[in-house]
Protein backbone atom coordinates (compact mmCIF):
# COMPACT_ATOMS: atom_id res chain seq x y z
CA UNK A 1 0.00 0.00 0.00
CA UNK A 2 1.68 3.38 -1.13
CA UNK A 3 2.35 5.94 1.52
CA UNK A 4 -0.93 8.20 2.65
CA UNK A 5 -3.04 5.50 0.39
CA UNK A 6 -4.59 4.46 3.67
CA UNK A 7 -8.33 5.42 4.57
CA UNK A 8 -10.61 5.32 8.01
CA UNK A 9 -14.29 4.74 7.92
CA UNK A 10 -16.06 4.02 10.96
CA UNK A 11 -19.35 1.95 11.34
CA UNK A 12 -22.00 2.27 14.71
CA UNK A 13 -23.45 -0.28 15.70
CA UNK A 14 -26.97 -0.20 17.01
CA UNK A 15 -26.33 -0.68 20.61
CA UNK A 16 -23.88 -2.68 23.23
CA UNK A 17 -25.47 -5.91 23.10
CA UNK A 18 -25.45 -6.15 19.30
CA UNK A 19 -21.95 -5.19 19.53
CA UNK A 20 -21.38 -8.17 21.78
CA UNK A 21 -23.26 -10.41 19.60
CA UNK A 22 -20.57 -9.26 16.85
CA UNK A 23 -17.46 -9.01 18.00
CA UNK A 24 -17.86 -12.34 20.41
CA UNK A 25 -16.39 -13.31 23.41
CA UNK A 26 -13.54 -11.62 24.74
CA UNK A 27 -13.68 -10.23 20.98
CA UNK A 28 -12.56 -13.21 19.41
CA UNK A 29 -14.92 -12.25 16.11
CA UNK A 30 -13.15 -9.13 15.68
CA UNK A 31 -9.54 -10.69 16.14
CA UNK A 32 -10.47 -13.66 13.22
CA UNK A 33 -11.56 -10.65 11.31
CA UNK A 34 -8.38 -8.40 11.96
CA UNK A 35 -6.63 -11.24 10.64
CA UNK A 36 -8.60 -12.28 7.79
CA UNK A 37 -8.13 -8.76 6.13
CA UNK A 38 -5.16 -6.61 5.07
CA UNK A 39 -6.89 -3.15 6.62
CA UNK A 40 -6.85 -3.32 10.35
CA UNK A 41 -10.56 -3.64 11.91
CA UNK A 42 -10.79 -2.12 15.60
CA UNK A 43 -13.47 -2.15 17.59
CA UNK A 44 -14.37 0.20 20.24
CA UNK A 45 -17.87 0.86 22.29
CA UNK A 46 -20.21 0.14 20.14
CA UNK A 47 -18.26 1.48 17.04
CA UNK A 48 -15.84 -0.67 14.21
CA UNK A 49 -13.06 1.20 13.19
CA UNK A 50 -11.68 0.06 9.91
CA UNK A 51 -7.98 1.43 8.55
CA UNK A 52 -6.16 0.87 4.96
CA UNK A 53 -7.33 0.25 1.34
CA UNK A 54 -10.42 1.63 0.06
CA UNK A 55 -11.14 -2.51 -1.41
CA UNK A 56 -10.33 -3.95 1.82
CA UNK A 57 -12.29 -1.65 3.53
CA UNK A 58 -15.10 -2.19 1.35
CA UNK A 59 -15.03 -5.96 1.97
CA UNK A 60 -14.68 -5.69 5.79
CA UNK A 61 -17.72 -3.86 5.70
CA UNK A 62 -20.10 -5.28 3.24
CA UNK A 63 -18.88 -8.72 5.63
CA UNK A 64 -20.18 -7.14 9.01
CA UNK A 65 -22.94 -5.75 7.51
CA UNK A 66 -24.19 -9.05 6.46
CA UNK A 67 -23.49 -10.45 9.99
CA UNK A 68 -25.05 -7.34 11.46
CA UNK A 69 -28.52 -8.41 9.34
CA UNK A 70 -28.13 -11.91 10.54
CA UNK A 71 -27.71 -11.21 14.42
CA UNK A 72 -30.80 -8.45 13.98
CA UNK A 73 -32.86 -11.21 12.65
CA UNK A 74 -32.06 -13.18 15.90
CA UNK A 75 -29.54 -15.75 14.81
CA UNK A 76 -26.65 -16.02 17.43
CA UNK A 77 -23.05 -15.90 15.54
CA UNK A 78 -20.75 -18.42 16.38
CA UNK A 79 -16.52 -18.61 15.50
CA UNK A 80 -17.36 -21.11 12.54
CA UNK A 81 -20.34 -18.46 11.06
CA UNK A 82 -17.40 -16.18 11.15
CA UNK A 83 -14.83 -18.28 9.29
CA UNK A 84 -17.80 -19.69 6.80
CA UNK A 85 -18.82 -15.89 5.91
CA UNK A 86 -15.05 -15.10 5.13
CA UNK A 87 -15.05 -18.10 3.11
CA UNK A 88 -18.08 -17.40 1.01
CA UNK A 89 -16.83 -13.79 0.69
CA UNK A 90 -13.05 -15.19 -1.10
CA UNK A 91 -15.98 -17.56 -3.16
CA UNK A 92 -18.20 -14.36 -4.20
CA UNK A 93 -21.44 -16.43 -2.23
CA UNK A 94 -21.66 -14.20 0.68
CA UNK A 95 -25.02 -12.96 -0.35
CA UNK A 96 -26.26 -16.46 0.16
CA UNK A 97 -25.51 -16.42 4.05
CA UNK A 98 -28.57 -14.20 4.48
CA UNK A 99 -30.89 -17.06 3.30
CA UNK A 100 -29.25 -19.84 5.21
CA UNK A 101 -30.76 -19.26 8.74
CA UNK A 102 -34.48 -18.47 7.74
CA UNK A 103 -35.54 -21.45 7.70
CA UNK A 104 -35.84 -23.78 10.92
CA UNK A 105 -35.66 -27.82 9.56
CA UNK A 106 -37.02 -29.04 13.27
CA UNK A 107 -36.61 -28.62 16.34
CA UNK A 108 -34.85 -31.08 18.60
CA UNK A 109 -36.46 -32.77 21.42
CA UNK A 110 -34.70 -30.37 24.06
CA UNK A 111 -36.48 -27.33 21.99
CA UNK A 112 -33.48 -26.19 20.04
CA UNK A 113 -33.57 -25.32 16.63
CA UNK A 114 -32.50 -27.64 14.12
CA UNK A 115 -30.94 -25.60 10.87
CA UNK A 116 -28.42 -25.93 7.73
CA UNK A 117 -25.53 -23.90 8.49
CA UNK A 118 -23.46 -24.15 5.21
CA UNK A 119 -24.95 -23.92 1.60
CA UNK A 120 -23.77 -27.50 1.02
CA UNK A 121 -25.84 -28.71 3.26
CA UNK A 122 -28.74 -26.88 2.29
CA UNK A 123 -28.01 -28.43 -1.58
CA UNK A 124 -27.86 -31.86 0.25
CA UNK A 125 -31.56 -31.26 2.24
CA UNK A 126 -33.09 -29.58 -1.05
CA UNK A 127 -31.70 -32.84 -2.74
CA UNK A 128 -33.34 -35.60 0.03
CA UNK A 129 -37.17 -33.52 -0.39
CA UNK A 130 -36.73 -33.77 -3.92
CA UNK A 131 -34.86 -36.77 -4.91
CA UNK A 132 -35.82 -40.86 -4.05
CA UNK A 133 -32.23 -41.60 -3.74
CA UNK A 134 -29.95 -39.32 -2.49
CA UNK A 135 -25.84 -39.88 -2.20
CA UNK A 136 -24.37 -37.76 0.45
CA UNK A 137 -20.57 -37.95 0.16
CA UNK A 138 -17.90 -36.07 2.40
CA UNK A 139 -15.69 -35.94 5.42
CA UNK A 140 -16.65 -36.60 8.88
CA UNK A 141 -18.67 -33.49 10.83
CA UNK A 142 -20.68 -32.62 7.48
CA UNK A 143 -24.01 -33.39 9.03
CA UNK A 144 -24.94 -36.13 6.21
CA UNK A 145 -25.99 -38.78 8.87
CA UNK A 146 -27.75 -36.35 11.06
CA UNK A 147 -29.44 -34.01 8.59
CA UNK A 148 -30.74 -37.41 6.96
CA UNK A 149 -32.10 -38.34 10.37
CA UNK A 150 -33.69 -35.00 10.98
CA UNK A 151 -35.39 -35.14 7.20
CA UNK A 152 -36.73 -38.77 7.83
CA UNK A 153 -38.24 -38.17 11.45
CA UNK A 154 -39.83 -35.02 9.96
CA UNK A 155 -41.49 -37.44 6.70
CA UNK A 156 -42.72 -39.53 9.45
CA UNK A 157 -44.00 -36.95 11.62
CA UNK A 158 -45.98 -35.81 8.37
CA UNK A 159 -47.31 -39.45 7.36
CA UNK A 160 -45.04 -38.97 3.99
CA UNK A 161 -43.38 -42.37 5.21
CA UNK A 162 -44.74 -45.30 7.95
CA UNK A 163 -40.90 -45.99 9.09
CA UNK A 164 -37.70 -45.20 9.51
CA UNK A 165 -35.13 -47.74 8.85
CA UNK A 166 -31.07 -47.10 9.73
CA UNK A 167 -28.28 -49.15 8.83
CA UNK A 168 -24.77 -49.33 8.30
CA UNK A 169 -22.27 -52.38 7.30
CA UNK A 170 -20.32 -54.13 10.52
CA UNK A 171 -17.03 -53.39 9.44
CA UNK A 172 -14.46 -53.28 11.78
CA UNK A 173 -12.41 -49.28 12.11
CA UNK A 174 -9.41 -51.57 12.87
CA UNK A 175 -10.74 -52.66 16.49
CA UNK A 176 -11.94 -56.04 17.34
CA UNK A 177 -15.00 -55.69 18.59
CA UNK A 178 -15.75 -59.98 18.13
CA UNK A 179 -14.87 -60.67 20.99
CA UNK A 180 -17.19 -58.59 22.97
CA UNK A 181 -19.64 -60.67 25.45
CA UNK A 182 -23.49 -60.78 24.44
CA UNK A 183 -26.36 -61.84 22.52
CA UNK A 184 -25.94 -60.62 18.67
CA UNK A 185 -27.76 -57.53 19.24
CA UNK A 186 -25.96 -56.28 21.70
CA UNK A 187 -22.25 -57.46 19.59
CA UNK A 188 -24.00 -55.17 17.06
CA UNK A 189 -24.97 -51.47 18.84
CA UNK A 190 -21.58 -50.56 18.82
CA UNK A 191 -21.45 -50.01 15.16
CA UNK A 192 -24.81 -48.72 15.06
CA UNK A 193 -24.39 -46.59 18.30
CA UNK A 194 -23.89 -43.07 15.97
CA UNK A 195 -27.08 -43.85 14.45
CA UNK A 196 -28.68 -44.24 17.93
CA UNK A 197 -27.08 -41.23 19.07
CA UNK A 198 -29.00 -39.01 16.00
CA UNK A 199 -32.24 -40.33 16.95
CA UNK A 200 -31.67 -39.41 20.36
CA UNK A 201 -30.91 -36.32 19.94
CA UNK A 202 -33.60 -35.53 17.65
CA UNK A 203 -36.72 -37.65 19.32
CA UNK A 204 -35.66 -37.58 22.67
CA UNK A 205 -35.29 -40.90 24.54
CA UNK A 206 -38.62 -41.75 25.48
CA UNK A 207 -40.40 -41.30 22.09
CA UNK A 208 -37.24 -43.23 20.50
CA UNK A 209 -38.05 -46.13 22.94
CA UNK A 210 -41.46 -45.78 22.05
CA UNK A 211 -41.48 -45.76 18.04
CA UNK A 212 -38.63 -48.45 18.19
CA UNK A 213 -41.32 -50.49 20.64
CA UNK A 214 -44.14 -49.94 17.65
CA UNK A 215 -41.68 -50.87 14.36
CA UNK A 216 -41.71 -47.31 13.50
CA UNK A 217 -37.78 -46.91 13.62
CA UNK A 218 -35.49 -49.52 13.15
CA UNK A 219 -31.88 -49.80 13.57
CA UNK A 220 -29.67 -52.48 12.36
CA UNK A 221 -26.70 -54.18 10.72
CA UNK A 222 -26.91 -53.88 6.69
CA UNK A 223 -26.60 -57.96 6.90
CA UNK A 224 -30.26 -57.66 7.78
CA UNK A 225 -31.83 -56.16 4.53
CA UNK A 226 -30.76 -59.11 2.52
CA UNK A 227 -34.00 -60.43 1.08
CA UNK A 228 -36.59 -57.59 2.35
CA UNK A 229 -38.52 -54.96 0.53
CA UNK A 230 -38.88 -51.72 2.14
CA UNK A 231 -41.93 -50.15 1.22
CA UNK A 232 -43.13 -46.96 2.53
CA UNK A 233 -40.02 -46.09 4.23
CA UNK A 234 -37.39 -43.65 5.19
CA UNK A 235 -34.11 -45.41 4.49
CA UNK A 236 -30.79 -44.65 5.56
CA UNK A 237 -27.48 -46.27 5.13
CA UNK A 238 -24.76 -44.43 7.24
CA UNK A 239 -20.82 -45.48 6.37
CA UNK A 240 -21.54 -46.54 2.88
CA UNK A 241 -17.58 -46.73 1.72
CA UNK A 242 -17.48 -49.70 3.58
CA UNK A 243 -19.69 -51.64 1.78
CA UNK A 244 -18.70 -54.27 -0.94
CA UNK A 245 -20.59 -53.15 -4.67
CA UNK A 246 -22.30 -56.59 -4.00
CA UNK A 247 -23.77 -55.08 -0.81
CA UNK A 248 -24.57 -51.65 -2.20
CA UNK A 249 -26.30 -53.38 -4.92
CA UNK A 250 -28.43 -55.45 -2.82
CA UNK A 251 -29.26 -52.15 -0.58
CA UNK A 252 -30.32 -50.16 -3.39
CA UNK A 253 -32.58 -53.22 -4.71
CA UNK A 254 -34.59 -52.80 -1.59
CA UNK A 255 -35.91 -50.18 -2.77
CA UNK A 256 -40.12 -50.56 -2.70
CA UNK A 257 -42.98 -47.99 -3.71
CA UNK A 258 -43.09 -44.78 -1.56
CA UNK A 259 -39.76 -45.16 -0.06
CA UNK A 260 -36.70 -42.83 -0.16
CA UNK A 261 -33.27 -43.87 -0.27
CA UNK A 262 -30.17 -41.75 1.75
CA UNK A 263 -26.85 -43.02 1.40
CA UNK A 264 -23.96 -41.16 3.33
CA UNK A 265 -20.25 -42.56 3.36
CA UNK A 266 -16.65 -40.39 3.24
CA UNK A 267 -14.16 -41.94 0.36
CA UNK A 268 -11.61 -40.72 2.81
CA UNK A 269 -12.14 -43.45 5.80
CA UNK A 270 -12.09 -46.89 3.96
CA UNK A 271 -11.90 -49.87 6.68
CA UNK A 272 -12.55 -52.73 4.18
CA UNK A 273 -9.61 -55.42 4.04
CA UNK A 274 -6.82 -54.02 1.69
CA UNK A 275 -7.92 -55.10 -2.29
CA UNK A 276 -11.57 -55.14 -1.48
CA UNK A 277 -13.39 -52.74 -3.52
CA UNK A 278 -15.99 -49.56 -2.07
CA UNK A 279 -19.50 -49.99 -2.81
CA UNK A 280 -19.71 -46.23 -2.49
CA UNK A 281 -16.96 -45.58 -4.70
CA UNK A 282 -18.41 -48.14 -7.33
CA UNK A 283 -21.87 -46.84 -7.16
CA UNK A 284 -20.40 -43.35 -7.95
CA UNK A 285 -19.26 -44.57 -11.01
CA UNK A 286 -21.79 -46.47 -12.19
CA UNK A 287 -24.90 -44.90 -11.09
CA UNK A 288 -23.90 -41.07 -12.18
CA UNK A 289 -25.77 -41.77 -15.44
CA UNK A 290 -28.97 -41.83 -13.85
CA UNK A 291 -30.79 -38.50 -13.15
CA UNK A 292 -33.07 -39.48 -10.75
CA UNK A 293 -30.30 -40.64 -8.68
CA UNK A 294 -28.86 -37.47 -6.89
CA UNK A 295 -25.02 -37.44 -5.31
CA UNK A 296 -24.16 -34.49 -3.51
CA UNK A 297 -20.84 -33.85 -2.53
CA UNK A 298 -20.04 -32.20 0.73
CA UNK A 299 -16.34 -30.14 1.70
CA UNK A 300 -14.33 -28.79 4.15
CA UNK A 301 -16.13 -25.71 4.58
CA UNK A 302 -19.38 -28.01 5.34
CA UNK A 303 -17.92 -29.30 8.60
CA UNK A 304 -19.62 -27.86 11.37
CA UNK A 305 -17.36 -29.68 13.91
CA UNK A 306 -14.42 -28.11 16.12
CA UNK A 307 -12.88 -26.04 14.11
CA UNK A 308 -9.56 -28.43 14.44
CA UNK A 309 -11.60 -30.70 12.43
CA UNK A 310 -11.40 -28.90 9.46
CA UNK A 311 -7.81 -28.22 9.67
CA UNK A 312 -7.48 -32.35 10.31
CA UNK A 313 -9.36 -32.95 7.30
CA UNK A 314 -7.40 -30.63 5.34
CA UNK A 315 -3.83 -31.80 6.56
CA UNK A 316 -4.29 -35.28 5.72
CA UNK A 317 -6.23 -34.76 2.36
CA UNK A 318 -2.61 -32.46 1.45
CA UNK A 319 -1.03 -35.71 3.06
CA UNK A 320 -2.78 -38.08 0.44
CA UNK A 321 -1.73 -36.37 -2.44
CA UNK A 322 2.08 -35.76 -1.42
CA UNK A 323 1.87 -39.64 -1.65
Amino acid sequence: MAEGSAISRKLVLRDNDEARAIFGPRDVFIRILDESFSCRVINRGNEVILQGDDMEIEQAETLIDVLTQLTRKGHLLSERDIRYAIELQKQGNLGQMLDLFLEDLAVNFKGKAIKVKTLGQRKYVDAIRRSDIVFGVGPAGTGKTYLAVVLAHLFLKKGDIKRIVLTRPAVEAGENLGFLPGDLQEKVDPYLRPLYDALHDVMGPEQLARSMERGLVEVAPLAYMRGRTLEDAFVILDEAQNTTPEQMKMFLTRLGIGSKMVITGDITQIDLPRGKRSGLREAMRILTGITEIVFVFLEEADVIRHQLVQKIIHAYAEDEVER
